[in-house]
């Protein structure tokens, strides 16, 4: 089992920075799955038993100069890897303005992934600054559970208006209730409700679009006027939120009533999939 990889554009070193900080404000410790032609960053606590779960996808050639990996044998050619987030958004946190990124696997006394960051010194020298962040190796029986999570018919999806509004209503809205009621329809209108015994307060966005995929939707004879929704815990939908520091490319909420909030972003070529399960 082997893995080394190097970034030496500071764009996709910028990228890449990024998106592990937004990993990190997601999930706090993850799963990192190394395929020769993607890098996935996973969590996957079981929605039917309350938990959230993520699948962020970066396809390497898009960040890395240099990539090489053996997988765990000819046909199963993967690596799969436990990690605690903060420790690789931290490490790369220092890589601002660096010459170059390495990344490998490698084993001090214990696994590692390692991190070696070229850094320019005044001089116009580089010196070199290295990380070990201590990981776990996943077991081939264990991959099973940490697959790309099966997306559910859903009732509606639409798109989302500028994420940075709904933070500032939702976080509003948290010091009401724990309990958020989200609501779209086929006409490009989402509702986000709290109720409680003293109050009923309903922010309304309208004329927000409905992706291709909902006109399928509305083939099989829903309503374009009903509302599908979903209650979930406001907190974790802050904390999805709270993780999406720049503008996404894209970004598509899909209700599957009664069962999970499925979030789905695209920053650039980073796509990330979150699942928020309903509240019983």
């Amino acid at each position: 089992m082997k893995f080394r990889a190097k970034i030496a554009d500071a764009a996709c070193l910028n990228h890449f920075t990024r998106v592990s900080s937004m990993v990190a404000k997601l999930a706090k410790t993850c799963t990192v799955r190394i395929s020769p032609r993607q890098l996935n960053f996973i969590l996957a606590d079981k929605v039917a038993s309350g938990g959230v779960s993520m699948w962020c996808e970066l396809e390497q050639e898009n960040f890395f100069s240099e990539f090489q990996m053996e997988g765990v044998s000819a046909e199963n050619n993967e690596i799969y890897l436990e990690l605690t987030s903060e420790n690789l958004s931290r490490a790369l946190k220092t890589a601002q303005n660096a010459r170059a990124l390495k990344i490998k696997l490698t084993n001090k006394h214990f696994p590692c992934l390692t991190v070696s960051i070229e850094l320019l010194s005044v001089s116009s020298s580089s010196r070199v600054v290295t990380h070990d962040i201590p990981i776990k190796v996943i077991p081939r029986k264990l991959w099973k559970d940490l697959q790309e999570p099966v997306v559910p018919d859903s009732d509606v999806s639409i798109y989302l208006p500028v994420l940075k509004t709904v933070k500032s209503v939702v976080e509003r809205m948290k010091n009401i209730s724990n309990h958020l009621i989200v609501e779209a329809n086929l006409n490009g209108d989402l509702n986000l409700k709290i109720e409680s015994e003293l109050v009923c307060v309903t922010t309304h966005f309208k004329d927000l679009g409905n992706p291709p995929s909902a006109s399928a939707d509305a083939s099989h004879g829903r309503d374009p006027e009903q509302m599908a929704e979903v209650h979930v815990d406001i907190r974790k939908l802050l904390q999805f939120l709270a993780g999406q520091q720049s503008t996404p490319t894209k970004a598509v909420c899909r209700i599957v009533g009664d069962k999970v909030l499925h979030l789905d972003v695209l920053h650039e070529d980073v796509s990330l999939q979150y699942f928020i399960p309903a509240l019983s």
